[in-house]
């Protein structure tokens, strides 16, 4: 199966990195949205064990789990890390988000046929909205 998500080489180390430190055979990365955050939704990644429900991909050698609501919101999305003190961490560039908000944590999807403005949205994973980032 052709999965629906990419993950940067950087992101494919970090997840390794993840995955070893478990040291279980049965995790997976799972990638979701959520509601919430300034701009609607917000994404969200761990490591899981895939679910009845939801769609296993490989990708470059890892298990990438998404359940079918995230499906469509995730569609082409490209996962990297970036290794920094400030501002580092997951982020995702998704080209079916319209915009972000001001501290990139939360995206507000684009209706069906419509196009982001300057191509894909680059979101972070986790913190930001609600968490005293920037709203």
């Amino acid at each position: 199966m052709i999965s629906v998500i990419t993950l940067t080489e950087a992101a494919n180390s970090k997840v390794r990195e993840y995955l070893k430190a478990q040291n279980r055979d049965d995790l997976a990365l799972r990638v979701y949205v959520k509601p919430g955050g300034c701009s609607g939704f917000s994404y969200g990644m761990g490591l899981d064990e895939a679910r009845e429900t939801d769609t296993v991909y490989e990708v470059d050698g890892i298990r990438v789990v998404v359940d079918p609501q995230s499906s469509r919101f995730v569609q082409g999305a490209v996962v990297d890390y970036k290794d920094a003190m400030l501002g580092g961490g997951f982020a995702i560039s998704n080209p079916n988000a319209a915009s972000s908000c001001g501290c990139g944590s939360s995206f507000r999807p684009k209706e069906e046929g419509a196009e982001a403005e300057g191509g894909a949205v680059t979101t972070a994973v986790g913190g930001g909205c609600g968490s005293g980032g920037c709203c």
